[in-house]
């Protein structure tokens, strides 16, 4: 009997030190690393002329299938900002009116982690009016996975005239 009340305090005693040796509960930490997307000056460059060329089809669908869902269009020539497609395509359906051209005339261009941005001076020439009007420009584009999408582009006439 002195044994097994010997082996049961033994025992007892074993148990409570493993059991204040538990592995107590550690803060887990959610990592989360995201895969950028390898890209070049050249093509963020190569965006703008994509975003042109949409233009030059006089098409406003086509124009607005370059902005992501959320994003913003400040444009030249309109004091109301343009946060949905809606807005966006009817700004495009106006300007489009006058057949308008791009050419990028100084850029600087700026990549990050699936983000990019692009900014300068254009100047577009209006085939319908033929009138040329200089300004500043700034897009900003996000890879989605599969594609890049303006997700702001800032656009003001030049404050002096040359």
């Amino acid at each position: 009997m002195k044994k097994t009340l010997l082996f049961l305090i033994a025992a007892t005693v074993a148990l409570a030190g493993c059991a204040s040796h538990q592995a107590q509960p550690t803060s887990v930490q959610n990592t989360y690393t995201e895969v950028c997307k390898n890209t070049t000056e050249q093509e963020i460059a190569s965006l703008f002329d994509r975003w042109n060329q949409s233009l030059l089809t006089g098409d406003p669908h086509k124009v607005v299938a370059n902005y992501a869902e959320r994003s913003i269009l400040l444009p030249t020539v309109s004091n109301q900002p343009r946060l949905t497609p809606a807005e966006k395509m009817d700004y495009f359906h106006h300007f489009l009116e006058n057949l308008p051209s791009g050419r990028i005339d100084m850029r600087f261009i700026e990549i990050g982690c699936n983000t990019a941005t692009d900014a300068g001076l254009y100047t577009f020439t209006f085939a319908k009016t033929g009138e040329e009007v200089s300004g500043r420009y700034s897009f900003t584009y996000h890879w989605t996975g599969s594609e890049w999408l303006i997700t702001s582009h800032h656009s003001s006439a030049m404050p002096q005239k040359k």
